[in-house]
């Protein structure tokens, strides 16, 4: 993992076509700006995560229904 610090404007570049700016800090939060093509796909990691449990949650019942 990197780990960068960077004041308010300030910019992380990855690859050619994605930019995260700093948008705004605070007491114990970041506000960040993300810049990336239409097809880049971007979640907060919570969602990341709930929607992997919605998938796999899927697949069971997927799973049992096809065994009935």
């Amino acid at each position: 993992m990197l780990v960068l610090t960077r004041k308010t404007d300030g910019t992380i570049c990855i690859g050619d076509d994605i930019v995260i700016k700093v948008i705004q800090t605070g007491r114990g939060s970041v506000k960040l700006g993300i810049e990336a093509p239409n097809h880049v796909r971007i979640l907060r990691g919570e969602l990341k995560d709930s929607e992997a449990l919605i998938e796999q949650s899927s697949e069971q019942v997927a799973l049992l229904a096809a065994a009935s």
